[in-house]
């Protein structure tokens, strides 16, 4: 029996023991529930959800004294924390959940308002603490005694917090919402020119463009969420009224209590609670007042205010004698007006010292060193040449220096870039130089020392142009645009927005230089591709196309004879940028020929889809000009010799025939808003091209070998 009973006694144990886990998993674990609480409690989202809860609870549930206190206690200091906030944050945007803030704070007061209305009229005839604690030593400390002076200030704080401080902040509000909704238009124009010219990343403008959208919503929710401040005000006024006049009617007939203790009673209870409500609105309503009235600063409120306050020390200077001579008229207390002016009068002698000491170190810092012995510059550097120059008159040289607009500098690393994206040519450094024999509002373009193009600015007006080809109706003064020599204006920056709502095309000075340098580089981009440069190229290409490199140079071609073809491939602007293809049609083209001139055909050919990309129309069609039968024949019966040494020998008079023809089409179609390309034989497309670039250099000429099979054609007529 003793062992049974031992055996039992292992099995209660064990039993006990094996039970314990079961409880943590499906029984009640006071710990575990314990830590998730405390797990959901520190979760951001999830605490404010039940701190909302909460608060709505707090409107239908009755609250006890003590826990009354607190959260009068937990308000008091949350509107002191807000307010506190403000004053520190750099700009509004960094506190931009202020209005959700200031709608729970208003909520968070309207709750202990209406639980400590429910004490006052339950429990006011218990006495003055019936209401907690807070709302007696709040109620007492500021009535001295005395209900009448009680009210009397509880009234003045409501009606400064209503139609001083509220009002105020209101109407910024208001005025910041309307302001910065009419100009996000404005503000997302110059966000799109940035992008479009380079300045910004398409990262950058869609921050940017998130930014202005979250300081307009900021600003239209402060302008609503004002309305709960002024709200709060007269709900203040309302609920006071209720509980004094509900206080002294429950008082007497329920609680058996005279008028005048009914009166003092309640009245405190009212003071007090009104108090602990107004004091803690005020706090947040100065706080919104200020949110909204620093939307211009960069930096802190206390920063500003001090950096602004002491950068004027003659200002502190008056204020003291100011103050002196209020000390020194009869009848007015001599000491206190008299510590003011020493006060202000110390502080301006030594800011006044403080920047002058500043104003000298930073006049040392800026003088310039002595200047060192200039070193004799070599002659042969006097043989080196700038491939690509600008030269400015003296009177555009704020368009390098102005930091407060889009600099020349910017534009051109911009255009840098963009060029070598789109043609595969990365352009050389431009120099910029001023030159004090130029007109003062003149710049001149030079190609490797070669003058290429110049013009006239206005810096300080926009250039405007009317696509349509219209006469322009602005005021300002008539000229013409440097690079395509369209007729235009040079308005006022002011009449900006008027130019734009007409569809007249606006450019900036910048701008106007960097499409002329645009132009001049493009044409120009066959010379500027140098023999480095195209080996510059070739070492960039990515590891994989090396081996195809190696194998065509200098087995099958020489690097002057890939110079020789990509410079013909952009003297067309044809983009070199896919040059692994072009290397490939090379090495295809080398195979039956070395003549550099039927290897770049060869090459065009290979390009075909990107050629015929280059020249798509609005509708996605290649609208195409064929040359007639007549005409093919005129000129492959006028080509002459083998080789290198072939050339086209036509006569005058039909090559003056072809000209006129020629001109006479395409413009009729460029009155009819179509831009074709000719369209020719293999054989004859260089030599043809060769004609029409000396009158028409922008007219591209392709040949039946480089439409890809895919490509969407339209001929519009037949020359």
């Amino acid at each position: 029996m003793a062992e049974d009973t031992n055996t039992q006694g292992r099995a209660v144990a064990a039993r006990t023991e094996g039970d314990a886990p079961a409880a943590g998993g499906a029984g009640f674990d006071l710990g575990g529930l314990g830590r998730r609480l405390t797990e959901i409690a520190v979760r951001g989202e999830v605490g404010l959800a039940f701190g909302v809860v909460a608060i709505l609870v707090v409107l239908i549930m009755p609250m006890p004294p003590w826990l009354l206190d607190i959260m009068l206690a937990l308000s008091l200091t949350f509107s002191t924390l807000v307010l506190m906030t403000v004053i520190y944050v750099r700009k509004s945007m960094e506190f931009n959940s202020f209005p959700m803030v200031l709608l729970i704070a208003t909520l968070l007061r309207l709750a202990l308002n209406l639980a400590s209305t429910r004490l006052i009229l339950a429990n006011g005839h218990e006495g003055p603490d019936a209401a907690g604690e807070v709302i007696e030593a709040f109620g007492g400390f500021i009535m001295g005694g005395n209900f009448v002076i009680g009210v009397i200030v509880f009234a003045i704080l409501v009606l400064v917090n209503f139609m001083v401080i509220t009002k105020g902040a209101t109407r910024i509000a208001e005025v910041s919402a309307r302001f910065t909704l009419d100009a996000m238009p404005g503000k997302q124009m110059a966000i799109d020119a940035d992008l479009s010219t380079g300045l910004i990343t398409e990262d950058e403008a869609r921050a940017r463009r998130e930014e202005m959208q979250k300081e307009a919503d900021f600003f239209g929710a402060m302008d609503g969420a004002s309305k709960f401040v002024r709200g709060d005000a007269v709900a203040g006024i309302l609920i006071t009224a209720i509980n004094i006049i509900g206080g002294m009617v429950i008082g007497m007939v329920q609680g058996g209590l005279t008028f005048a203790e009914a009166a003092n009673i309640y009245t405190r209870l009212t003071v007090g609670d009104g108090l602990v409500s107004q004091i803690p609105a005020l706090i947040v309503s100065v706080g919104a007042g200020i949110m909204v009235a620093k939307g211009g600063l960069k930096e802190s409120a206390e920063t500003t205010l001090v950096d602004q306050f002491t950068a004027y020390p003659r200002a502190l200077g008056m204020s003291a004698i100011l103050a002196l001579a209020l000390a020194l008229l009869p009848g007015t207390p001599f000491l206190p007006f008299t510590l003011l002016a020493l006060a202000a009068g110390g502080a301006a002698l030594w800011l006044d010292q403080r920047n002058r000491r500043q104003a000298q170190v930073a006049a040392e810092a800026e003088r310039p060193e002595p200047a060192a012995p200039v070193a004799e510059e070599p002659i042969s550097s006097a043989l080196k040449i700038d491939l690509v120059r600008l030269e400015l008159g003296y009177g555009l040289l704020s368009l390098i220096n102005s930091p407060g607009s889009t600099r020349l500098t910017d534009q051109i690393k911009a255009l840098r870039r963009s060029l070598a994206m789109e043609m595969g040519f990365v352009m050389p450094s431009v120099r910029i130089q001023d030159n004090m024999q130029l007109g003062a509002n003149t710049y001149v373009l030079y190609i490797k020392e070669v003058e290429a193009g110049r013009g006239e600015l206005r810096p300080n007006m926009l250039l405007v142009m009317d696509p349509r080809g219209e006469d322009i109706t602005l005021p300002g003064e008539k000229t013409t645009e440097p690079t395509f020599g369209l007729p235009a204006v040079w308005s006022d920056v002011s009449n900006r927005e008027e130019a734009m709502f007409r569809g007249y095309t606006v450019v900036d000075p910048p701008t106007v230089i960097t499409t002329h340098l645009t132009e001049v580089v493009k044409d120009n981009m066959a010379d500027l591709l140098s023999f480095a440069e195209t080996q510059k190229l070739l070492d960039e290409l990515e590891r994989e196309h090396q081996k195809l490199v190696s194998d065509l140079i200098p087995n099958q071609i020489s690097m002057s004879g890939v110079q020789r073809v990509l410079q013909n491939l952009l003297n067309e602007r044809v983009s070199v940028r896919d040059l692994s293809t072009i290397l490939e049609g090379i090495s295809e083209a080398t195979a039956s020929t070395r003549n550099i001139l039927l290897v770049t055909e060869h090459v065009r050919a290979r390009l075909a889809r990107q050629l015929c990309d280059q020249n798509i129309n609005a509708d996605g069609v290649v609208a195409l000009v064929p040359l007639s039968a007549q005409w093919e024949q005129e000129f492959a019966q006028a080509l002459v010799g083998q080789g290198e040494e072939r050339q086209l020998s036509m006569p005058p008079s039909k090559l003056q025939e072809f000209i006129l023809l020629v001109r006479q089409t395409f413009e009729r179609f460029a009155m009819q808003g179509e831009s074709p390309a000719l369209l020719t034989s293999p054989g004859i497309r260089p030599y043809v091209r060769s004609i029409i670039e000396r009158f028409r250099p922008t007219t591209t000429v392709l040949s039946q070998n480089e439409i890809h099979p895919k490509a969407r054609i339209k001929t519009l007529g037949q020359i």
